[in-house]
């Protein structure tokens, strides 16, 4: 079968200074970039544990755009580490907006939800439990008979 990968590719106002959040919130190393003469980064590549990631600043003539403040984003990066509460909390150290805290989870992962300073939202999340499907569908259904005897 041939390989086949799927990456996240960002685009934000500043990516530089986005790859430096991510290096200090989630340990993120860079990989490589491609700079303008102008200083506009066209490309950048890093790692966050063993997944790469690509991003690039915003290129408003071609109607590249990273989010837009005040909007939430159309999509959320999953993050997923040993510890939620510590990633979570060194995110929002290092200026990430904390958007809900963590908590526990009928599908036994334990996370939570932050906002990092260029727009992106991020749910940071590790395990509690080994959940079978089975049982992860039994536990959804149980949620809404139980919000419905309200």
């Amino acid at each position: 079968m041939e390989k086949t990968e799927a990456f996240i590719y960002l685009r934000a106002r500043d990516s530089d200074a986005a790859v430096r959040f991510y290096h200090d919130a989630f340990g993120a190393e860079e990989l490589f970039r491609l700079t303008e003469p102008s200083g506009r980064i066209g490309h950048l590549e890093f790692k966050i544990g063993s997944s790469t990631i690509m991003i690039s600043d915003e290129f408003p003539e071609m109607d590249l755009m990273g989010p837009k403040p005040g909007e939430r984003p159309p999509s959320v990066i999953h993050l997923h580490v040993d510890d939620a509460d510590r990633v979570l909390a060194e995110a929002v150290k290092h200026g990430a907006e904390l958007l809900r805290e963590a908590s526990d989870h009928f599908y036994g992962e334990r996370s939570g939800l932050i906002r990092d300073p260029f727009g992106h939202e991020w749910l940071i999340g590790s395990s509690i439990e080994e959940v079978t499907p089975e049982e992860m569908q039994r536990r959804y259904t149980a949620l809404f008979e139980d919000s419905s005897s309200q």
